[in-house]
């Protein structure tokens, strides 16, 4: 049943009616081993060579949320996206999504020193002036005796800051709005947070009647669901990862309170025939020289702990400048051709 399942999760079209028999195959001779009857023989042969072609034709395809294809097969040209090569698949370089990171991070963590003393106190004497330098905590000291407030952060470093609330479009739920500001056309506007599962990692149980499950063109699958058993097991691998004082990932993105103010993208809605997308996913491997004390930021953990694979973080990417009060669309459906 399982190996049955995981063909299906390769098949999307239908198949090709002309697909020749080859009777010289392992399956016929196992078929015949095993006594099957020889008019039944030629339709397994049938079968197995259509799911073969099926497969091949869907490995030209990168899904984005498994449960949301199950169910929208039916192909809709206004809301799939199409690159040409897998490579082309990111809009702006890594480089960039990395220094906008960074820069959000770092203001973050100036902006809250309050309860960062511990992680402060470890850190060389070189980066510990850097955060306390008058310099760069000049707006800090303008909060000091304010409420630490992320998407204020977010406002002063990106100039925009975004919110979740009631989606424009009927019966979608939640949306992600841009509050304030201007988003320009190439930025981070957002990062899918939740437990990352490589191909070989059990996800069954968590995937049931889970509509955040992110597919990644590698295989590699992100668990964005703040509820339940997903809920459960992303506290306990990040509660794992920790290394004393400093956290290595976030995981108030749980919460209605998230400390990235970033880390919503698992709420942004798949664009339709009336409303365009205006985002797009972009895969991001977090790069070992990332600062250990700007960690606690990252909205996902890796299920096993594993010090030799990347953290695989990704990032929604703005398609066009996007304004204050627009909704974000993103595309859940992209054709690598």
């Amino acid at each position: 049943m399982l190996s049955f399942v995981y063909d299906l999760q390769n098949i999307t079209r239908m198949y090709h009616p002309q697909v020749p028999l080859d009777v010289d195959s392992v399956f016929w001779q196992d078929c015949k081993r095993l006594g099957c009857k020889e008019n039944v023989l030629p339709l397994l042969q049938v079968m197995t060579n259509h799911l073969k072609a099926l497969r091949e034709k869907w490995n030209s395809y990168k899904y984005r949320f498994v449960p949301w294809i199950a169910v929208n097969l039916r192909k809709n040209e206004r809301t799939l996206r199409r690159v040409k090569d897998s490579s082309q698949d990111k809009l702006v370089p890594d480089e960039e999504v990395a220094a906008s990171l960074l820069t959000l991070f770092r203001d973050l963590f100036k902006n809250d020193l309050r309860r960062q003393r511990a992680v402060l106190h470890l850190l060389p004497d070189s980066s510990r002036t850097a955060y306390q330098s008058p310099h760069s905590n000049a707006d800090s000291l303008k909060r000091s005796n304010r409420h630490f407030d992320p998407c204020e952060v977010m406002l002063d470093s990106f100039g925009f800051c975004i919110e979740r609330k009631s989606s424009s479009l009927q019966s979608a739920g939640t949306g992600v709005f841009v509050a304030m500001g201007m988003v320009p056309k190439g930025t981070t506007v957002a990062m899918y947070p939740g437990t990352v599962y490589q191909r070989y990692e059990p996800v069954f149980f968590q995937s049931i009647c889970n509509p955040f499950l992110f597919r990644c063109i590698d295989g590699i699958l992100i668990d964005g669901n703040d509820k339940g058993l997903s809920k459960i097991v992303h506290r306990s691998c990040s509660g794992r990862d920790r290394l004393g004082p400093f956290r290595l990932n976030d995981i108030t993105w749980l919460t209605a309170n998230p400390e990235n103010p970033l880390a919503v993208g698992q709420y942004v809605n798949n664009c339709s025939n009336e409303k365009a997308p205006n985002v797009c996913y972009q895969e991001f491997d977090v790069q070992d020289k990332f600062p250990l004390e700007l960690r606690q930021y990252l909205p996902n953990v890796n299920y096993q702990h594993d010090t030799h694979l990347p953290l695989r973080c990704v990032v929604l990417v703005a398609l066009r400048d996007i304004h204050s009060g627009e909704e974000l669309f993103s595309n859940y459906y992209t054709i690598v051709h």
